[in-house]
């Protein structure tokens, strides 16, 4: 039997390639859309990729089953459990093969049996992974965002990201009767998570990549709770907003991700061309650091600085439905495309390496800058009532924030810009200053004239003894 693990560290995903290799044949569990690497490793094994699966409709990247499965003509097997509004609408593609609890996936003499595990989603399926070459019994279980390292499954992304009204509640009731049946399992059974530290799909996963009945029973808090409904407040207490693309996920991976054929391949253009570009209302993202582009930047261009967050603050702030630039450095260019290509943002059509600042500036054309403001400066500007703009979560909100501030959380800054007023300066600030600087791009690329970032964010204002209102209960 082969297992190999594949785990992409800016969207903390892990999926599996399990391979037998007596017979040659392979399955790959949550694939990503990057579906080059597991054809790669599968031929470097003489295995050929027979057949794809999934553990639930995915909210924080775009699922890469359905472009495996047409490039390497693999059975797909899909959950036809849960209710008609989260059932795979391509559900009856000729390479779709529906499952239900207790389907048995034979692959050469592996068997990955299905087993409907709700909670995290409705239709959410988990796979106990027998070995037949060694044992008739299972060695452990995929159990996607069902059961992490240290933690379970948020049940509160139907609601908060797909806006189905009052479905926390109920798929906490679900997701708890799901762990009580984990709880039967044998403790030596293997568990292999479908995310680590850093994913928005828990509040709390731990960073190992793999772990064990018993151990979960020993140290994930969820475990320890017999009460439903302590386990239900638990559960959804302190989940983090999830960022904003997570709802247009949903969406896609239910309908169907649009089979790409390859990432896209931008051309260069140079600095007539990008104002041409900037000047028709067209997206430029400029993927420099918040430093870079603070200290000068092309006019009307958003920063989204090229770090783990790239992909996060990209899909909360770029539009998925319009073309857009990337201006960035040319060894960064193939891994920002495969970044935002994940999370379908998959519309590049051109780049301008980063060099193309001084292009454009050499040119004769301006520059523009995103001036920083200190906690002392804010003091001296009280008179000239700037509004204070908080960008940070809803959750740190509560924990502390500024009597005068405004929250605006930065995923859904895009789409509440109206309550952001033109006819007084703004003042955006986050935690530390790295999504206020993000958001204060986006207000200047919309024609906000007076925008200005809080250097240090809210740590500064906290370091420097100023008074904090809490909204905590």
């Amino acid at each position: 039997m082969l297992f190999r693990l594949f785990y992409d560290q800016q969207l903390a995903q892990a999926s599996y390639l399990i391979g037998c290799q007596a017979t040659g044949e392979g399955i790959v569990v949550d694939p990503t859309r990057d579906i080059e690497q597991y054809l790669a490793a599968a031929t470097a094994e003489g295995i050929r990729i027979t057949a794809v699966t999934e553990t639930h409709i995915h909210a924080d990247f775009v699922s890469g089953s359905r472009e495996l499965s047409a490039k390497a003509q693999a059975t797909m097997y899909l959950s036809n459990d849960g209710p008609q509004d989260w059932k795979y609408a391509f559900r009856s593609d000729p390479l779709v093969s529906l499952i239900v609890h207790g389907t048995r996936i034979s692959i050469g003499n592996i068997i990955l049996e299905a087993v409907h595990t709700p909670g995290h989603t409705p239709e959410h399926m988990s796979f106990l992974v027998t070995d037949g070459a060694a044992s008739t019994e299972p060695m452990g279980i995929l159990t996607g965002d069902f059961v992490f390292v240290g933690d379970v499954g948020r049940p509160d992304l139907l609601e908060k990201a797909a806006r189905v009204s009052g479905a926390s509640d109920g798929a906490a009731r679900q997701l708890f009767h799901s762990i009580t049946w984990f709880k039967q399992l044998p403790s030596h059974w293997q568990v292999w998570p479908g995310h680590g530290a850093g994913s928005a799909c828990g509040k709390g996963i731990g960073a190992v990549p793999q772990s064990t009945v018993g151990y979960e029973l020993r140290t994930n808090w969820a475990m320890g709770i017999d009460d439903e409904q302590a386990f239900v407040d638990q559960v959804l207490y302190g989940q983090p907003e999830p960022p904003a693309y997570f709802g247009k996920m949903k969406l896609v991976n239910r309908d169907g991700p649009r089979v790409l054929g390859g990432f896209p391949t931008p051309q260069m253009v140079g600095v007539e061309e990008l104002e041409r570009i900037l000047d028709g209302g067209g997206i430029v993202v400029d993927t420099r650091s918040m430093e870079a582009f603070t200290a000068e930047h092309i006019p009307r261009c958003l920063n989204i600085p090229f770090d783990r967050a790239f992909a996060t603050s990209a899909g909360s702030i770029v539009p998925y439905d319009q073309d857009f630039i990337l201006l960035v450095d040319g060894p960064n260019l193939d891994l920002a495309i495969r970044s935002l290509v994940m999370i379908g943002l998959d519309r590049v059509t051109s780049y301008l390496d980063a060099g193309g600042v001084t292009a454009w500036k050499e040119s004769g054309r301006r520059v523009a800058l995103v001036p920083q403001m200190t906690v002392n400066d804010l003091n001296e500007r009280v008179g000239e009532s700037p509004f204070l703009l908080d960008v940070r979560g809803e959750s740190e909100w509560r924990g502390g924030h500024i009597d005068t501030a405004t929250l605006i959380p930065l995923p859904e800054l895009s789409r509440r810009l109206d309550e952001v007023p033109r006819d007084r300066p703004v003042l955006v600030h986050c935690q530390g200053g790295g999504r206020s600087a993000i958001a204060a791009s986006l207000l200047l690329a919309k024609g906000w004239p007076d925008v200005s970032n809080l250097a240090g964010g809210f740590s500064a204002w906290l370091q420097a003894g100023r008074p904090v209102l809490s909204s905590r209960g």
